[in-house]
């Protein structure tokens, strides 16, 4: 049986540490309101400009003379993951899930046969998969030092994908991160930036439109800015899912620390008791001897 020192030092650690895990709680409650608000504000941008993107391209997806961030390198032998996750933990199971989701993808396509290259954006998930898969990835792009995202830091990564599919470099660009659904659910999901992914229900618009100038000169200028237009929203996608789990999580990190001090303090009360009836007995026992 545990001493009674040692049960004071117990209690007092898990005390302790039931107060980091509920002022982490209320940051991120607090932080999760403007990340769900920025979230919601993006979300209608991508999917409009998506849809536009998707409506004028339908007629000329399968035309070699199209754009090629529409119409691809006619290969998909070098497909290029950019997998995101976030930089910090205390987050439950929202990076691992998205890594696991982006090993099975990653899986998938070498048992295809292709070339896989990995673009971590957060440092957990670039700590997990250079377990398994170290050779593959061609670098990190980490916000450790940024307080709000913006942007302007989407738009650095679409920037550098695009030179990458200039040099050569990938003939597929999968997006990899986790849609907020809410506080419980985030969904991890797997999003093709290059070439443009065009759904089936949004190449046949239900109103034509007439573009001035054409539809090449107005695709050229949209694909290269759809492209980090959908990295902002995943990542706005991402943070609030990371402060969504990072709140559940601390939430039950707390319950659970409130039911082990609890637990503790009667085995604390049952021993102290017990050595004080035995003092008592001891005492009792030697009044009767004298």
């Amino acid at each position: 049986m545990a001493s009674l020192k040692a049960l004071r030092n117990r209690i007092a650690s898990v005390t302790a540490t039931r107060k980091i895990t509920k002022a982490q709680q209320m940051v991120a409650v607090s932080k999760l309101r403007r990340a769900k608000a920025a979230n919601e504000a993006a979300r209608p941008y991508a999917q409009k400009m998506k849809a536009v993107i998707s409506g004028m391209a339908a007629g000329m997806k399968n035309n070699p003379g199209g754009p090629k961030l529409l119409t691809g390198t006619g290969k998909d032998n070098r497909q290029l993951l950019v997998v995101c996750t976030s930089d910090r933990g205390l987050c439950g199971g929202f990076n691992t899930n998205i890594v696991r989701f982006a090993r099975l993808k990653i899986e998938e396509l070498k048992a295809a046969g292709k070339q896989v290259e990995i673009l971590c954006v957060g440092r957990k998930g670039r700590d997990q998969l250079k377990r398994l898969y170290a050779d593959l990835i061609i670098d990190t792009v980490e916000f450790t030092g940024v307080r709000y995202l913006s942007f302007a830091n989407a738009d650095a990564i679409g920037k550098r994908l695009l030179a990458m599919f200039d040099e050569g470099k990938f003939d597929v660009a999968t997006l990899i991160y986790a849609r907020f659904k809410s506080v419980m659910t985030q969904t991890p999901t797997a999003l093709r930036l290059i070439p443009a992914a065009i759904e089936d229900g949004d190449a046949a618009p239900s109103q034509v439109y007439e573009y001035e100038p054409d539809e090449n000169e107005v695709l050229a200028e949209l694909l290269p800015k759809n492209i980090s237009v959908q990295i902002f929203s995943a990542l706005l996608e991402n943070v609030a899912g990371e402060f969504g789990a990072k709140m559940t999580a601390m939430d039950g990190a707390t319950r659970n620390a409130g039911e082990m001090i609890g637990k503790l303090t009667l085995i604390y009360n049952r021993t102290r008791q017990s050595k004080i009836t035995n003092e008592l007995i001891e005492i009792i026992s030697g009044a009767e001897a004298l």
